[in-house]
């Protein structure tokens, strides 16, 4: 157990705890989020089925098979061109981070318009990603702390 001479040790030990562990948690903020928008892309191509509260994918219509036969692409849903594909992205500042994409087709797509059918693919891939990222934050999580605490004993002994 570590002990300290007095409470200014003490004090110092604590903001250290404190750095260590939000310098680990937005790495595994970082982490979480990549795995989030590694998870998305694997979702195009490929009809998904209902996961948590997220509607399965309701099949193309005609008419957009035809559009996917001239570009030589088959029963792909949200693959037609690869630009959706190519266009997520992550990003992770402080304590917090989004995967999504900049086209407007992204939006129409994950929650649907009148003309096309919701086909959710960020809120399927953060709930599919649960798992994985509460491990990746908890390892963070004592990262830190054991950092914290290994870097004050190396200053204070």
């Amino acid at each position: 157990m570590q002990k300290f001479d007095d409470l200014t040790k003490f004090i110092a030990h604590l903001a250290l705890v404190e750095h260590e562990v939000r310098r680990e948690a937005e790495n595994g903020l970082k982490q979480s989020v990549r795995v989030i928008s590694d998870a998305a892309r694997a979702e195009l191509g490929h009809y998904q089925p209902a996961v948590g509260p997220f509607v399965a994918w309701a099949p193309l219509t005609e008419r957009t098979l035809e559009e996917h036969a001239r570009y030589g692409v088959g029963d792909t849903p949200e693959m037609l061109t690869g630009g959706l594909y190519g266009s997520i992205e992550d990003e992770a500042h402080g304590n917090e981070a989004v995967s999504g994409s900049k086209l407007a087709i992204a939006a129409y797509q994950e929650f649907g318009t009148p003309k096309i059918p919701p086909r959710p693919i960020f809120g399927p891939a953060a709930w599919k990603s649960r798992e994985a990222i509460e491990k990746i934050m908890g390892t963070a999580a004592m990262k830190g702390m054991m950092y914290g605490a290994i870097g004050t004993w190396s200053k204070l002994d």
